[in-house]
């Protein structure tokens, strides 16, 4: 979905403007009030067989842009097809044939998966070469023509780990799988939704190479220690973009959000501490929409459409564009007439359409004071009487009239009293069609003349905005790529920051990734050395923060054979190991303390197999057919993990096969694990030189072994599975009579020895200075924002002083902390590297007003604060300081020193909760001693 250009010049996109599934209908958009949104274009896929293995073809009509996949696994294109959506399918007639041309459709695939897939879905065949079968079908589908282009956005990347397979991807819960814990949904803040959730679920379906890892890393990195405050990274979809601008119908909301796009690159740009992140923000971007910009160029670009967008559309900073009012004509008429239209474009560009309908409102008002107002005053001096008639100008918003409209109102009645001339001259009210409204509505001449003029005025100023409006569309198609170049930038922005801050949260840390080291022995055949390190690793669906999970440290040099109970752990360890070595490949944080990930070419774990009665498939051939996918693929430089292979069937042929499996694993040289509870497998012949044993401990606790769920060398052949069958209700009866037939099984010889009687290493585990002027009055401080600030500033500093030194001189504290006080603006937001960070803050009302608190999160503070009505843009003013304690008690203070200074603070009430800092300091403050504690203050962007 990401895939918009191809490599190489910024250019026009010419794209249709035809209605069609998948390509919604934006017709009168342009004039639209509120927000334009509409489902996102789906593609047309094909999908077709070649030497090479499966390819998948995606056509975006919308775009006119087409990629070819090439080289896919059936496993992979099943987990590609599982995870998008499409309107229509395309399959290819190759599809229906083997090697020897014999296979029919309802029996091709190695294990059928992707005909389970196909299968009671909606598709066509196409035959002959399927790129231009595919994409001429796609022009029949959407009725165009035959000269109609697609583009070729096919992105080569060498090096490139293999996309997830579904076994996988289902088992991490990257497709979301019923009692699976899902990664996707601890890698980012559970408010953190549509586009850049999108962007880190491809990501993790499709890891990128190396060189874009290691950006998407150092992005994170610069993202998790800046103390400058980021952007709000507004993030708009690329094809929305496209669609509203080609077919000319961005509204003026639409042309806001793009100059917020282009004016976040430019404040990425020209912040010296954010710049490294837009540089770093260029690599993956490339990837993701196959658009080369270098930095200067790009902000250039943006500079130009944000100037453009701020010299036509009205962004608050004009204030001749109010609606018009008049006393005696009802304000609803004039907001229906004119706010479709207003406050969209600057006045200037539409001068005299605007200056025509004010005369004419005016004209309209003065028409209606003559002919209305006399029999309105007249009607109202009778109001005592009861049963009397009734009378008022009235809006008639069916007929987008102004009217008169009467009660028991019969206008000869009235003749010869005042008001008379008026009364002679109103008439019925009609409609377009010249039909009488009804009985009480009237009209005259002059008031139906000044109507149709405003009325008419009106029509032609909106007419004139939208011209404008699309006239800006029609200009900026030619910046199209450059757009969606930044709008997809942002979206990856604002994905990584998301994940910055969640990981941050959860105590997670960055890996270093590695690529594999490359030598020749000495027989001259190429080697790999590898090794995968991850220290006091975590299941990422526990909450590290909250000490609930039980670490790990893996050092893996070879492939593992790993043994273990019941309930020891296996599973879980190998989720770990596979999210955590996923997570570092694509630059990600990692829930370890440290960790080394070398670049694997593919990362795939098989687990748990289910039968497939569609296909008529077993478990067990369900779990060859992808043991038979992962050993086509694997090579030195991949990490595989098999969770107790060939359980499904006959245990000493299963045995035998899960041996010939780790033999293959073990002469590839691959990195990984193979877990089992085949304990016959260590009595046979195995050839190994790169595998090791390690089991998942266990301990004798009361006389009942237990396991610990740390991994350790060796073999563990105690099972547990009595002791887990009890635990999971099995009746007493059941579990003794199968520890009496256990005792009797004909292989007594070889399980018959007691945990006491085997090697321990079987089972167990070994385990500035500050400003001195004088305070600013109340007066002054409300002059201006930055007086305010200003004056905050001063007086935080003062506070601070004086409790860091009373801390001090009880030896609390042994030096005198750094103050660095932080400004965020109105569409700005705080650092990653202040979550986890106690953090003291002051929120700038509009009113003028502050509030004062403290949080170890702030950037979920401030968007709370934010999220409440009037406080959107509001304004803040932070500082970390060392721990909790301190920021609790700083809190305190400043509410009640604040307001001692004449601050208007609207949580004083907060300021009683807690008898520190009640009173007042301000008389004790020594500034002559202020420059001897070092103390200092900065104001960062």
């Amino acid at each position: 979905m990401w895939l918009i250009g191809g490599v190489g010049e910024l250019g026009d996109l010419r794209i249709t403007q035809h209605a069609r599934p998948g390509s919604p209908y934006v017709f009168g958009l342009a004039g639209a009030d509120d927000d334009v949104d509409f489902p996102e274009p789906m593609p047309v896929i094909g999908i077709s067989r070649s030497a090479k293995g499966y390819c998948l073809i995606s056509v975006f009509e919308t775009m006119k842009t087409f990629s070819e996949e090439d080289g896919l696994t059936e496993e992979a294109l099943v987990t590609k097809l599982r995870t998008c959506q499409y309107h229509h399918l395309l399959l290819h007639t190759s599809l229906r044939q083997n090697a020897s041309g014999s296979r029919c459709w309802g029996q091709f695939g190695e294990g059928g998966l992707l005909w389970g897939e196909c299968n009671g879905k909606s598709f066509e065949w196409v035959d002959g070469n399927p790129l231009d079968e595919i994409l001429l079908k796609v022009r029949d589908i959407y009725g165009l023509g035959l000269d109609a282009e697609f583009r070729n956005i096919t992105i080569l990347s060498e090096n490139r780990p293999l996309p997830l397979y579904l076994g996988t991807a289902t088992q991490i819960g990257v497709i979301p799988t019923e009692g699976i814990p899902s990664l996707l949904k601890v890698l980012l803040p559970s408010n953190c939704v549509g586009l850049p959730a999108l962007y880190i679920r491809d990501l993790i379906l499709n890891p990128p190479p190396y060189q874009v890892a290691s950006a998407i890393q150092e992005i994170c990195k610069l993202m998790a220690c800046t103390a400058c405050p980021l952007p709000e990274f507004s993030c708009m979809s690329a094809s929305k973009l496209v669609k509203l601008l080609e077919s000319k119908e961005a509204n003026h909301i639409e042309f806001c959000r793009i100059k917020n796009v282009v004016d976040d690159i430019v404040q990425l740009y020209s912040k010296p501490e954010l710049l490294p992140i837009l540089q770093a923000l260029l690599e993956p971007t490339w990837l993701a929409t196959g658009l080369k910009v270098e930095a200067d160029r790009l902000v250039k670009e943006c500079k130009l459409i944000s100037c453009k967008i701020g010299e036509v559309i009205f962004l608050n900073d004009e204030k001749n564009q109010n609606l018009s009012s008049f006393e005696l004509i009802p304000k609803e008429f004039f907001d229906d007439m004119e706010s479709s239209w207003k406050c969209r474009v600057k006045r200037i560009h539409a001068e005299e359409a605007f200056k025509e309908v004010e005369i004419t409102a005016l004209d309209l008002t003065n028409a209606v004071t003559e002919d209305f107002a006399p029999i309105v005053l007249r009607l109202k001096s009778l109001m005592s009487n009861i049963g009397s008639a009734k009378g008022e100008i009235t809006y008639a918003r069916e007929h987008g009239a102004v009217w008169f409209k009467g009660k028991r109102f019969i206008p000869m009645v009235w003749a010869n009293t005042v008001g008379e001339e008026q009364i002679k001259q109103l008439r019925p009210a009609t409609d377009l069609k010249g039909r009488k409204v009804g009985e009480d509505w009237f009209t005259t001449d002059k008031v139906e003349d000044a109507l149709n003029r405003y009325l008419e005025a009106t029509c032609k100023a909106k007419a004139k905005v939208l011209e404008i409006l699309r006239e800006l569309s029609a200009e900026l198609q030619s910046k199209i790529n450059v757009l969606l170049f930044s709008s997809t930038l942002l979206v990856i922005a604002k994905a990584l920051f998301s994940h910055v801050s969640e990981g941050r949260r959860r105590k997670w840390s960055f890996p270093k990734i590695v690529e594999f080291c490359k030598f020749k022995t000495k027989d001259g055949s190429p080697e790999v050395a590898n090794s995968l390190e991850l220290i006091n690793l975590s299941p990422y669906w526990f909450d590290v923060a909250q000490g609930s999970a039980i670490q790990n440290s893996v050092t893996m040099k070879s492939l593992f054979l790993l043994t273990g109970p019941n309930g020891g752990g296996k599973s879980s360890l190998l989720r770990s190991i596979c999210a955590a070595s996923l997570l570092g490949i694509c630059g990600l944080m990692v829930p370890v303390e440290s960790a080394i990930i070398p670049h694997f070419d593919a990362v795939m774990l098989h687990m748990k197999a289910y039968d497939s009665p569609a296909d008529g498939k077993s478990s067990f051939q369900i779990e060859m057919s992808e043991i038979h996918s992962i050993l086509a693929v694997v090579s030195r430089r991949s990490l595989i993990l098999l969770d107790e292979i060939c359980r499904g069937t006959e245990t000493v042929k299963g045995t035998c096969l899960a041996g010939s499996f780790v033999e293959r694993l073990d002469d590839v040289g691959c990195l990984g694990i193979v877990s089992t509870h085949l304990h016959d497998i260590f009595d046979l012949p195995l050839i190994l030189k790169n595998t090791i044993y390690m089991a998942m401990g266990s301990e004798v606790v009361d006389g009942f072994t237990k396991p610990t769920w740390k991994l350790m060398d060796g073999i563990c052949r105690e099972s547990l599975a009595f002791e887990t069958a009890k635990k999971e209700g099995i009746p007493e009866k059941i579990t003794k009579r199968a520890e009496e037939l256990y005792r009797l099984y004909p292989t007594i010889d070889v399980y018959s020895q007691t945990i006491g009687e085997r090697s321990k290493q079987e089972y167990l585990i070994s385990e500035n200075a500050m400003i001195n002027s004088p305070s600013f009055s109340c007066t002054e401080m409300l002059k201006s924002p930055e007086i305010l600030q200003k004056g905050v500033e001063n007086a935080i500093m003062e506070v601070c002083h004086v409790m860091f030194l009373e801390l001090h001189k009880k030896k609390s504290i042994t030096k005198l902390p750094s103050i660095n006080c932080i400004y965020i603006g109105a569409r700005e937001q705080p650092p990653p590297s202040t979550i986890g960070t106690s953090s003291v803050y002051v929120l700038f009302r509009a009113d003028n007003k502050l509030y004062i608190g403290q949080s170890d999160d702030l950037i979920g503070r401030v968007n709370a604060h934010r999220s409440k009505e009037g406080q959107q843009n509001s304004t803040f003013l932070y500082f970390t300081v060392p721990g909790k304690s301190i920021a609790m008690q700083l809190e305190t203070l400043l509410i009640n020193q604040l307001s001692l200074k004449s601050f208007r603070v609207t949580n004083q009430a907060d300021g009683k909760h807690r008898n520190f800092g009640t009173s007042n300091l301000s008389e004790n403050l020594d500034h002559s001693s202020i420059n001897d504690a070092h103390i200092t203050v900065t104001t960062k962007c």
